[in-house]
């Protein structure tokens, strides 16, 4: 499984990447070393995740994190962040 990150300005994806998930035994932590190693990747702060992050990502898999979720400044309209199945050969 990966997880994929897309910075959004003006609808259009300005930067991407995926990075691996590897939920085997706790789920969170390998989400957070995810969202960790995306931030990273995009030279951007973590973001916050409040309830309807929450709620979406439980309920959808993906979720976007807007200005609300940051304490800086951001460069970008959004973050989405999608789980991805890798496929099977």
């Amino acid at each position: 499984m990966r997880l994929w990150g897309k910075l959004i300005k003006n609808n259009r994806i300005i930067k991407d990447n995926a990075v691996p998930l590897m939920a085997e035994d706790d789920y969170q932590a390998a989400l957070k070393e995810a969202m960790i190693q995306l931030c990273d990747s995009f030279d951007i702060a973590k973001p916050y995740w409040l309830n309807k992050n929450l709620n979406e990502y439980n309920r959808l898999g993906k979720t976007s994190f807007n200005k609300d979720n940051f304490i800086e400044e951001i460069e970008f309209d959004k973050l989405v962040i999608e789980e991805l199945e890798d496929k099977k050969k």
